[in-house]
């Protein structure tokens, strides 16, 4: 199906190319809106309303209050009314207390995190029973709103749309908005493979879970739940910054839930996987590569042990006990105190990912100037080493997050 750009989701024409602007580094109707109001009202320099609309998660460069001023944009926007402005202005700014997100402009996101961390507390809480079906309806509806989000900003139309090209609406009159299985097949979905898959499993498990009753399945399938929180959160600070990760609220999850055999024995006296769910574990797995299960985006464990089970959907832990003095405990101590290689990006590869995130004007002066000003080689900053090859500097994953930072913060320049 072809997209449809709306107004409301905008394409620009710049030198006979089409480009799509980043959402995020535009003005919304509403605010629009609000800013004509003051203009109206009077007693703002430009300088001073930008300080009203200006976030974390966008720059808005001073010139765009210019451009309402003297009417060259938004001309079909009108006005505010006073009452609106005097709430705005009363009630500003209205941030997320955590996050300094902004409660409107940055409502999916704020949605997003929160339905996460109530997934996980619901998982983690004590006293419930059905808890991994409780966990895959939130997590589902946390990953929609991230992906909303990420669609939103990018100026993707994430409606339905008519044959005859307008938006599709709700019985209410709403906009249909993608439901997740639809975000994951866009062409731009920003989601590795292996969370891909780790989804659709839990969106086809959930179908499972809606329309026939299922036993504990929590044990069979901990580990696909650890990989979504994990994929969660790798995700929202890839594409959103570092600050929004949720391991500070959530520094301990899924994986310690099971504590000791003889209580692992107790929670599954008299109880055993449910035959539909257990042959759709099966037969999900079976259109898997190996490499595709393996993937720890799919299925996360701690440690890797033997499989001691027949069918592999009967012994999908995310944590297994062993003897510490065992064979298979000190292989498990050699392997987790291995200090893990980061992932490492020659300058040329920092350029060139930027550039792909949709700042095409960022080149190697601009990043030679950047890390130079931040005295980015500084070892004691982590944010790369020398590489193994005539010393060649290469960097972490920490500094393509302060690249990204910077490039939103100048969209205006590199854009």
């Amino acid at each position: 199906m072809m997209l449809h750009f709306t107004p409301e989701f905008t394409t620009h024409n710049t030198d006979k190319k089409q480009m799509r602007r980043r959402r995020g580094n535009t003005l919304e109707k509403w605010e629009v809106s609000l800013i004509k109001a003051m203009l109206n009202r009077g007693g703002y320099n430009d300088q001073d309303i930008l300080a009203y609309f200006t976030r974390p998660t966008r720059s808005i460069n001073h010139a765009r209050i210019g451009e309402i001023r003297t009417g060259n944009k938004f001309k079909s926007i009108n006005p505010a009314s006073s009452d609106e402005l005097d709430s705005f202005l009363i009630n500003w700014p209205e941030v997320d207390p955590e996050t300094g997100l902004n409660l409107r402009g940055d409502e999916l996101l704020i949605k997003a995190r929160e339905a996460m961390i109530a997934a996980v507390h619901t998982f983690n809480g004590a006293g419930l029973t059905f808890r991994t079906e409780l966990f895959i309806v939130t997590s589902i509806i946390a990953w929609t709103y991230l992906l909303h989000a990420w669609f939103r900003r990018e100026g993707i139309d994430y409606r339905y749309q008519n044959p005859d090209g307008s938006t599709k609406k709700t019985k209410q009159g709403e906009d249909c908005y993608w439901e997740l299985g639809k975000c994951l097949k866009h062409p731009r979905c920003p989601i590795e493979s292996g969370a891909v898959n780790n989804l659709k499993f839990l969106l086809e498990l959930r179908h499972e879970i809606e329309h026939r009753s299922t036993n504990r399945i929590d044990d069979a399938v901990s580990a696909k739940l650890q990989a979504c929180c994990l994929n969660f959160n790798n995700t929202i600070k890839r594409q959103f910054g570092a600050q929004y990760g949720l391991e500070r609220r959530l520094p301990i999850a899924l994986q310690f839930v099971t504590y000791a055999a003889d209580q692992r024995a107790a929670l599954k006296k008299d109880t055993t996987l449910p035959g539909h769910i257990e042959t759709f574990i099966d037969a999900f797995e079976h259109r898997l590569s190996k490499e595709e299960y393996a993937d720890p985006a799919y299925r996360y464990r701690v440690a890797f042990v033997p499989v001691v089970k027949n069918r592999a959907s009967s012994a999908d832990s995310a944590v297994e006990f062993v003897k510490g003095d065992s064979k298979e405990g000190r292989e498990i101590n050699r392997v987790l105190l291995k200090e893990v290689d980061k992932h490492r990006y020659t300058a040329t590869e920092v350029v060139k990912l930027m550039r792909a995130e949709g700042f095409p004007k960022f080149n190697m002066p601009a990043h030679t100037k950047l890390w130079k000003e931040l005295n980015a080689k500084n070892p004691a900053l982590g944010y790369g080493r020398k590489g193994d090859y005539k010393n060649t500097w290469v960097w972490y994953d920490k500094w393509i997050d302060r690249v990204r930072a910077h490039c939103q913060e100048q969209s205006d320049r590199y854009q």
